[in-house]
């Protein structure tokens, strides 16, 4: 069998499929010699894709997923892990968007407004309001109730800790959506149908914050939130949105860990 016929029998999910393996078991699994292994078979398959825009595609993401995991990604805030994480996140950003930007113009969008009002847009921001603060109910106090202590926090109540804290959580969810759905889903829509691509890029999405803090139930409620993040971007293909979901998210994800880590102390909404 010649190599052309070899790689026509190859389908292009294969090595997604892979890639999405390599990446739970390089980030939150840990298991690196069974990871590396699935990570080569998923740069073997791309390699054998007959069109030229899934090895690229997918090697970019591939790339990107080897650079974070060897990233120290945990809820430390002091600032040199501040600035060591952050280098990394912002180099698997900024690194697909130069290179896409050369290979295959406008397949990665830097578009924050909308180009037309959506009332549908709109409500599903609204709606995320009550249901943010519901689910972290839900998940910070009665599914997994350990989950604020994965963000260390002094026993006394400092106000500098505090800013660290929500400048923090506050990053990592603007570069969730930069990354996640701008940069991850954005490439994968670039060579995959949306019923595809979107999973697959809440896999990523999942593994990572999964690594960070998000652990038990908690994989099930992101790999959620990933798909519906991933949907509301297809639909209005801006940022504006899924940023803001996002940061309504994280703002009631910062008052319940203040709230287990500072019972008795008068909290303010905003700080």
């Amino acid at each position: 069998m010649t190599p052309h016929a070899i790689r026509s029998r190859i389908p292009a999910v294969a090595p997604l499929i892979a890639f999405c393996a390599a990446t739970v078991l390089l980030i939150p699994v840990e298991n690196f010699p069974a990871g590396l292994a699935v990570w080569v078979l998923a740069a073997v398959l791309t390699a054998l894709q007959p069109d030229p825009r899934v090895r690229r595609n997918l090697g970019v993401l591939l790339a990107c997923v080897l650079v974070l995991a060897f990233a120290p990604i945990h809820t430390d805030l002091s600032t040199s892990h501040f600035l060591t994480l952050g280098s990394v996140f912002l180099a698997v950003v900024l690194g697909p968007a130069l290179f896409m930007r050369w290979k295959a113009p406008g397949e990665i969008r830097w578009r924050l407004w909308p180009v037309q009002f959506s009332w549908r847009d709109l409500i599903y921001t609204l709606i995320s309001i009550p249901l943010a603060w519901g689910i972290i109910e839900l998940y910070f106090f009665y599914l997994n109730p350990e989950l604020p202590t994965h963000w260390p926090l002094p026993e006394v109540f400092q106000v500098e800790a505090v800013k660290r804290l929500a400048v923090g959580i506050n990053c990592v969810g603007i570069w969730d959506e930069l990354f996640f759905v701008n940069t991850v889903y954005a490439i994968l829509r670039g060579v995959f149908p949306a019923r595809i691509a979107n999973p697959a890029q809440a896999v990523v999405y999942t593994s990572v914050l999964y690594d960070m803090a998000f652990t038990g139930h908690g994989m099930w409620i992101v790999y959620g939130f990933a798909l519906t993040q991933g949907v509301m971007y297809e639909k209005s293909r801006v940022l504006l949105y899924v940023l803001i979901v996002h940061l309504i998210v994280d703002l009631f994800l910062v008052m319940a860990i203040l709230q287990h880590h500072y019972p008795t102390h008068s909290l303010p909404l905003f700080f």
